[in-house]
């Protein structure tokens, strides 16, 4: 008697565990079910959009201004040689309007450029990282002058130091 009480609690217990193991896997199995659905939906009935939107305009090259040639020199110690820096540069922007705009303030430009150049050291130009700051002081001094245009990258054409 014993024995059968044993079987047969283990029965009832081990049936609950199938039947929720069972409604598991059908839940589990729909969801499956369902998200492949979805996924068939959003490739083949929603579309990709490709007829919604348009293509954008091919961008404008962008225009250049030149600056004159700019010859100065630069700062050294006492007892030195005067050394010289001679810079060709050209402005970058994004539209030819914006070039004519600018354009009439060239002298503004050349002058801040000058006076910031004056003040440089043989040894601030030294290196491509020279170079590199040289070139965004000169940005960040255009685009100040300049406002509310703005200069997208001065260039350098030439940089001779002697």
């Amino acid at each position: 008697m014993a024995d059968e009480e044993k079987t047969d609690s283990g029965e009832g217990a081990a049936a609950p565990k199938k039947g929720k193991l069972k409604l598991i896997i059908a839940v589990a199995g729909f969801l499956v079910v369902l998200g492949a659905g979805a996924g068939v939906w959003f490739v083949f009935v929603r579309g990709h959009g490709e007829d919604q939107h348009a293509e954008a305009p091919p961008p404008k090259p962008p225009s250049f201004i030149d600056v004159p040639d700019m010859l100065v020199n630069l700062v050294g110690a006492p007892g030195e040689r005067v050394q010289y820096l001679k810079l060709k540069l050209v402005l970058e922007v994004k539209e030819e309007k914006q070039a004519e705009a600018i354009k009439p303030a060239l002298p503004r430009v050349t002058d801040l450029f000058q006076t910031y150049m004056r003040e440089l050291r043989p040894s601030d130009l030294n290196g491509s990282a020279g170079l590199f700051r040289l070139k965004e002081e000169l940005t960040k001094r255009v685009n100040l002058a300049l406002t509310p245009n703005q200069v997208n990258a001065v260039l350098f054409k030439e940089v001779v130091i002697q």
